[in-house]
């Protein structure tokens, strides 16, 4: 028992954590401030997709979002809220992805 508890928890938890994923993106010198500062000048949206990710729903402008800005960051991700989304929604093929645009 103490064995198959051994291996099914490290199995359990590596499962349940894989999905948490992000990617950044800076163009020219990046934000003005610190993309996690409290003052920080960020715009955040969802991006739905259907077929487990393979068509997106919506689009989500990364380029209209940051309007004349020339220095800014591209955060892609799936977070915490996401994930629970994608639990409930990945039944009918439906997920869900951040993408955070700060200046």
């Amino acid at each position: 028992m103490k064995r198959t508890l051994a291996v099914l928890l490290p199995l359990l938890a590596a499962c349940l954590l894989a999905g948490c994923s992000a990617h950044t993106h800076v163009i020219g010198d990046g934000p003005s401030a610190p993309s996690d500062a409290p003052g920080a000048d960020k715009v955040k949206q969802r991006q739905w997709y259907v077929l487990w990710g393979l068509v997106p729903l919506n689009d989500v402008e990364t380029d209209a979002t940051a309007g004349e800005d020339e220095d800014y960051e591209i955060r892609t991700e799936v977070t915490f809220v996401d994930g629970l989304i994608s639990a409930v929604t990945s039944i009918v093929t439906i997920t869900a992805r951040s993408v955070t645009v700060t200046k």
